[in-house]
C-alpha cells in the first residue's frame, strides 16, 4: 500500500520475458513481477507455483481486484487486503483458458468482471461470473513467411495511429530509438475527439517531449488518472520499474498552482456501466463520471494543507532516496499529495534530477497518525497559505545557532581522560553546579569538577572518587546535586555524595553500596519526579529498580531476550521504556507488572540504541542502527508499538550511536555521537512529517561527549534557549543555542514557555511504589523588567524601494537621448562659469581670447557628437 510520496526500494525486479508491462498500479497498490518464479509482488506474494507471472492488471473498479496470468495457463483473481490485515492464502477464481502459455491478462474499462485473456495466437473474452466457459475466443494463424531477400531489414520500434473504423491502414506513426519492445500508456482525458473524425491532414502522432531514463528499464505502467495531483498540474504519471526500486514520474504541465479545468475534464468513475452479460447482448453504455468531492472545511478550520512543489518542466522525477532513509525503504515527503489520493509522487526541478533532496525526508510508518490540531483564530492569507504549501512547514527554530562561550567559562587542562567507557555511557554527566567525568587512571577514579571554578586544573594534584573498579554509567540525582550514582564492571551500583563546595580529597567510600545484578551493568537512570528511586540494566538481561532509601532492590523486570541496549522514564514517571538487540522495544508499567505492557519492532541493527520519550509523553523515540550499519531514528507512538514506527529517517554510516537530547519546553532534539564533530537538531512535532530540521553545530575537533545544564542558566535576553557542555580530549567547554531574533529587547514568550522545576521531586519513592503519581510545578524565565514581545506594538510597514514598474517603465528613444545628452552636459559643467585660467595673473586678456574660443568650439563639438 502505498501512503507516502516517493520511490519504492530494495525490490527485486524479475527477469520475465513476456509481453507484459510487469508492472501495473490503482489509485492505492501497485503489483509487479519479482525475481523468483511464480510470483507477483503487492504488499504480499501472489504464487503460480513453480511458474512465472507473464501479465497482470487491476480491476478499474476495484483497486483491491488483481488479475494475473502466467505460463502454467491459468488466469488467478486476488483479493489483495492493507498490510495490517491477514493476507488471503490462495486466489478468489481461477480460470483455466486451455490456451497454453497465456501472455496477457486485461479488465474491460466498462463492464464489471469482463476479462480479455491473450497467448500466442489466441484470445478469450471471460466473464468471471461463470467460471464454466468463456464468452467467446478467437483464433489467429501464424503469419506467413517473409520473403526472401538479400537486404538486411533495420529493426526498429514505431509508434501507429488507427482509426477503428477504417483499420485499411494507419492514419500517422512515429519511429523511435531501437530496441526489443515497447510500452504505450494513452492519457485518454487529454486525447481530442478530432485527432480521430475526421484526422489531420499532416502529423495525427507529434512528439511533446520525452524523459531519458539513466536505469535499465523492466516494465512500466501508468497510474490511473484519479491518483493525480490536480493542484500541481500533473496530468500523468509512471511508474518505472528497475532491478531495485520503483521509480515515479510525475508530468505536470507549467501552470500556476491551483485547479486547471482545462486540463481535467470529466475522467471515468469508479461504479462500472454495465455487466459481462450486458456487455455481450449489446450494450454500450458508458462510465459516468465520479459524484464531485465534499465542499471544502469551514476558513477558521486549518488542516494543515501538504506542501506542493512547482515545477517548469513538462516532465519530472522524484529524486532518489535521500541518505537519510530508513529500512531500506522510500523516504517520505513531508506530507502527502493536496490530491484526494493517497498514490502520489513529489516533483523536482525542471531537469529530471537524481540527486538527493537537500532535506532529510521521513518515511511513514502503518502506526496510526494524529489528527493534526484546528489553529485558533483566523487562518493565514491565501499568499501564505501558497507559500507553506510550496515550501512545506518549517520550525521556528531552524535558524538555531550554536557558539562556544569565551574560554574563560572553560575548564581546561583535563588530562587522563577515560575514552572507553561503554558504548550505552553518555562518558560524563553534570547538573548545575559539578560535572563527573570518568578518568583511565587505575582504581576507576572519576573527576568532579565544579563549573563555578572555570579555568585551568592543576598539573599536580586533583581530588578525585576513588570507584575501585572502572566505570560502566554514571548519573547525578536530579533532586541531590551532591549524590552520584556509578555502575561499575563488576556489576555493583556504588551512590557517593560530594561534599558540600566540591571536593577538596579523595572519597574513597561509598555511602550506599547496591547489590543484585549478576552481570556486568550497562546504565542507570535516576525516576524524573520520585525521590531516591534508581533503575539500572544489566548483562543478566534484567532491568531491577532500587530503592536507596532502603538500599534494597524493589523491582526486577523480565522479558529481554538480548542486551539491553538503553533505557529510559517517561516523563510522567509512569513508564519505563527499554530498546534491546533482539529487535524490540518495549513499554513496563513497573508497578503493575514485571512484564512488559506492549512492545514492538524496534532498529534492525545490532550496534548498540538509545530511548527518549518525547511530546509530552505521547511518544518516545530511538536512535541505532539499520541493517547495513547506518544511523536510524524511530518515532514511536505509545499504544501502537505492534505497529512499528511512526517515522523512521536514516543518517550516515559511523560507529557510534547518535545520542538524543530532549528539550521539553521548545520540543528540539539535539543529536550527536562520540567522536563526531556535528551536532544535529531537530523539532519533534506530534504530525506529519514529524522531524523538522534545524541548523546544525559543528566543533572544530571531534568531542567525547555532551550532556545539557538546566533551563534556567540560559541567557534569556540573548534568546539562548539552552546551553550544553561539550567534552574534548583535555577540555569541557560550554556551548549555547540563541535563536537569531529582531526585538531582542522583547522577552521571546513564544520560545520560552514555562519551565518545569525538575530538580525538585514531586513524591518519594515509597509513595510512588504504592501507587502515587506527581507533578513537577513551573516556573516563569521571564525577567520582571523585559515585556513579552506578544505584547510589542505593532509596527506599520514602510515601503523602501521603489515599486518594479518604475524600473521596468519602457523608455523612448527620444526620452533616451535627452537623457545622454543631459548628463554629458552635467559632467562637463555650464559654459557660463569661469575657466581656470581667468582666475590666473600676468597674462593678458587678449592673449586668451583664441584659447577660450578653441575650447568653446571643442566642447560644442563634442556635445553634438
Amino acid at each position: 500500500e502505498l501512503s507516502f510520496k516517493g520511490w519504492i526500494c530494495n525490490i527485486r525486479a524479475g527477469n520475465v520475458q513476456s509481453l507484459g508491462n510487469h508492472i501495473k498500479a490503482s489509485s492505492e497498490l501497485v503489483a509487479f513481477n519479482i525475481d523468483q518464479a511464480g510470483e507477483a509482488r503487492s504488499n504480499l506474494v501472489v504464487d503460480h507455483g513453480s511458474y512465472l507471472v507473464t501479465d497482470l492488471d487491476f480491476s478499474p473498479f476495484d483497486d483491491a481486484l488483481l488479475a494475473t496470468c502466467s505460463a502454467d495457463e491459468t488466469v488467478k483473481l486476488w483479493r489483495l487486503c492493507s498490510p495490517e490485515k491477514e493476507q488471503p492464502g490462495g486466489p478468489e477464481l481461477n480460470l483455466s483458458p486451455g490456451l497454453g502459455r497465456l501472455e496477457l491478462v486485461l479488465f474491460h474499462p466498462t463492464s464489471s468482471g469482463l476479462l480479455a485473456v491473450g497467448a500466442a495466437q489466441s484470445a478469450l473474452l471471460w466473464d468471471t461470473s461463470r467460471q464454466d466457459a468463456p464468452l467467446a475466443g478467437t483464433s489467429t494463424p501464424p503469419p506467413p513467411a517473409p520473403p526472401p531477400t538479400h537486404a538486411t531489414h533495420h529493426r526498429g520500434r514505431e509508434v501507429r495511429l488507427w482509426d477503428s473504423r477504417k483499420l485499411g491502414s494507419a492514419l500517422g506513426s512515429v519511429s523511435v530509438s531501437d530496441s526489443s519492445g515497447l510500452s504505450i500508456f494513452p492519457c485518454q482525458d487529454l486525447c481530442e475527439p478530432s485527432c480521430l473524425c475526421p484526422p489531420p491532414p499532416l502529423h495525427p502522432v507529434s512528439p511533446v517531449s520525452h524523459f531519458l531514463a539513466t536505469t535499465p528499464t523492466r516494465g512500466a505502467c501508468a497510474v490511473p488518472k484519479m491518483a493525480m495531483d490536480t493542484l500541481s498540474c500533473e496530468v500523468m504519471r509512471v511508474f518505472q520499474l528497475t532491478d531495485s526500486c520503483i521509480m515515479p514520474i510525475s508530468y505536470q504541465v507549467p501552470r500556476k498552482v491551483e485547479f486547471h479545468a482545462d486540463l481535467y475534464p470529466d475522467t471515468a468513475g469508479r461504479t462500472p456501466a454495465q455487466s459481462a452479460q450486458e456487455w455481450w447482448k449489446g450494450e454500450n453504455a458508458q462510465v459516468h463520471p465520479p459524484p464531485p468531492p465534499p465542499p471544502p472545511p469551514p476558513p477558521h478550520t486549518h488542516t494543515h494543507p501538504a506542501p506542493l512543489r512547482l515545477t517548469s518542466a513538462s516532465h519530472t522525477t522524484v529524486p532518489p532516496p535521500h541518505p537519510m532513509c530508513v529500512n531500506n525503504e522510500p523516504l517520505a515527503a513531508p506530507g502527502l499529495s493536496a490530491s484526494s489520493s493517497t498514490l502520489s509522487s513529489a516533483s523536482s526541478s525542471a531537469a529530471p534530477s537524481r540527486s538527493p533532496s537537500s532535506s532529510s525526508g521521513l518515511s511513514t510508518g502503518p502506526g496510526p497518525r494524529p489528527s493534526p490540531t484546528p489553529a485558533p483564530g483566523p487562518g493565514p492569507s491565501q499568499s501564505v497559505k501558497a507559500i507553506q504549501n510550496l515550501m512545506g512547514p518549517n520550525s521556528k527554530f531552524r535558524h538555531i545557532q550554536g557558539s562556544v562561550r569565551h574560554r574563560d567559562a572553560h575548564i581546561t587542562n583535563l588530562k587522563a581522560l577515560n575514552l572507553t567507557t561503554p558504548g550505552e555511557s553518555d562518558g560524563f554527566c553534570t547538573n548545575a553546579q559539578r560535572v563527573a567525568v570518568p578518568l583511565s587512571t587505575p582504581g576507576g577514579q572519576i573527576a568532579v569538577l565544579e563549573l563555578s571554578k572555570p579555568g585551568k586544573l592543576s598539573d599536580t594534584f586533583l581530588p578525585t572518587v576513588q570507584n575501585t573498579v572502572n566505570v560502566a554509567d554514571l548519573c547525578w540525582d536530579p533532586f541531590n546535586p551532591r549524590r552520584l550514582a556509578v555502575a561499575g564492571e563488576d556489576a555493583k551500583i556504588r551512590v557517593w555524595t560530594v561534599p558540600e563546595g566540591g571536593l577538596t580529597e579523595t572519597l574513597t567510600e561509598p555511602d550506599l553500596l547496591l547489590q543484585g545484578h549478576t552481570e556486568k551493568i550497562y546504565s542507570i537512570r535516576f525516576h524524573p519526579l520520585a525521590s531516591g528511586l534508581l533503575v539500572s540494566s544489566s548483562y543478566d538481561l534484567t532491568v531491577r529498580l532500587w530503592d536507596l532509601g532502603t538500599g534494597q532492590e524493589v523491582k526486577v523486570l523480565s522479558g529481554h531476550q538480548d542486551q539491553i541496549f538503553g533505557l529510559g522514564w517517561s516523563p510522567d514517571g509512569k513508564l519505563l521504556a527499554t530498546v534491546c538487540k533482539d529487535g524490540k522495544v518495549r513499554v513496563y508499567d513497573p508497578r503493575k507488572s514485571t512484564a512488559p505492557v506492549e512492545e514492538g519492532p524496534g532498529p534492525g541493527g545490532h550496534r548498540g540504541a538509545r530511548v527518549v520519550w518525547v511530546c509530552k509523553g505521547e511518544y518516545f523515540l530511538v536512535s541505532g542502527f539499520d541493517s547495513n550499519s547506518q544511523r536510524e531514528l524511530s518515532l514511536y507512538s505509545v499504544g501502537a508499538l505492534a505497529s512499528g514506527p511512526l517515522a523512521t529517517t536514516e543518517g550516515d554510516v559511523s560507529p557510534s550511536t547518535l545520542i538524543p537530547f530532549y528539550d521539553p519546553d521548545t520540543s528540539l532534539l539535539f543529536l550527536t555521537g562520540k567522536g563526531d564533530t556535528r551536532v544535529c537538531i531537530y523539532e519533534i512535532v506530534p504530525e506529519q512529517p514529524y522531524f523538522l530540521e534545524c541548523s546544525s553545530f559543528s566543533s572544530q575537533e571531534p568531542h567525547k561527549g555532551l550532556t545539557f545544564l538546566p533551563k534556567t542558566v540560559c541567557d534569556v535576553r540573548e534568546v539562548e534557549v539552552a546551553r550544553g557542555l561539550i567534552l574534548t580530549k583535555t577540555t569541557i567547554e560550554p556551548v549555547a543555542f540563541k535563536v537569531p531574533r529582531v526585538k531582542k529587547e522583547y522577552f521571546q514568550d513564544d520560545l520560552f514557555p514555562e519551565t518545569a522545576v525538575w530538580w525538585e521531586s514531586s513524591l518519594s519513592s515509597s509513595d510512588w511504589l504504592a501507587g502515587s503519581n506527581g507533578k513537577h510545578r513551573t516556573i516563569k524565565l521571564r525577567p520582571s523588567d523585559m515585556a513579552p514581545v506578544s505584547e510589542a506594538p505593532k509596527e506599520v510597514p514602510v515601503k523602501k524601494y521603489m515599486p518594479s514598474s518604475y524600473y521596468l517603465e519602457e523608455k523612448t528613444d527620444e526620452q533616451k537621448k535627452d537623457e545622454l545628452l543631459s548628463a554629458m552636459v552635467a559632467k562637463l559643467g555650464n559654459m557660463d562659469d569661469p575657466l581656470p585660467q581667468d582666475g590666473f595673473e600676468g597674462v593678458d586678456e587678449d592673449e586668451w581670447v583664441s584659447g577660450r574660443d578653441e575650447a568653446y568650439s571643442f566642447e560644442s563639438l563634442f556635445i553634438f557628437v
